[in-house]
């Protein structure tokens, strides 16, 4: 079939099990399996983006609905869309890492009354310990966030994490779990209103895979 909707695809780890499902569902993946530039393969109703920017996309209607992690949700909390499904794939953890041995981060906290976490989740982040009552600097960096403990910018750091070897093989141990994050279909408010019989038909299509 090709969707009445616009489906807003991740790109990145969640891509090949995100084209999986669609598959399931009837929707026909094979041009964006086969072409990893095109973005807007209108045909099939798909455009593809970085899973951060997904829930850019589904909120301003640009995609009728999209798959992304509750991860990039949790950091875009102010995002106006519908979480519909948890699809079960995908699955990470936000974990709070510090060098091995005795906590720096502790340690810090002792001290000074604050502790440095470097992260690509500044959200998330600051949420984890505005909740459990510490004081936080929040080090927003974008790239190997492991680095910056190793060289004294931060105490420790929060990320994702699915096996935790990028963590070990960089002398870094997981302190806290803050939570478990899986791969949503998300729907923009509008279409789910004014689109719902397609929607509730992707819907039930998904559920039933």
């Amino acid at each position: 079939m090709t969707p009445p909707l616009t489906i807003a695809v991740p790109r990145g780890a969640l891509f090949r099990e995100t084209l999986d499902v669609l598959d399931a569902v009837g929707v026909d993946t094979a041009e964006v399996r086969l072409n990893d530039r095109k973005l807007l393969f209108a045909d099939q109703g798909l455009v593809t983006m970085r899973p951060s920017d997904v829930p850019t996309y589904v909120e301003a209607g640009a995609a009728d609905v999209g798959i992304t992690g509750k991860d990039v949700l949790r950091e875009q909390a102010e995002r106006e869309i519908v979480e519909l499904l948890d699809l079960g794939f995908g699955g990470t953890t936000m974990v709070f890492a510090t060098e091995a041995g005795p906590d720096p981060a502790a340690e810090a906290l002792r001290r000074l009354g604050v502790m440095r976490v470097a992260t690509k989740y500044p959200r998330s982040a600051l949420d984890h310990f505005q909740r459990t009552g510490r004081q936080v600097e929040i080090v927003e960096v974008k790239g190997s966030v492991e680095l910056a403990p190793l060289t004294g910018l931060v105490e420790g750091i929060v990320d994702l994490t699915q096996t935790g070897t990028t963590l070990r093989e960089n002398g870094l141990v997981v302190r806290e779990e803050l939570f478990h994050s899986t791969a949503r279909l998300i729907a923009n408010p509008v279409a789910y209103r004014t689109k719902a019989a397609a929607v509730d038909a992707l819907l039930e299509r998904v559920r039933a895979r």
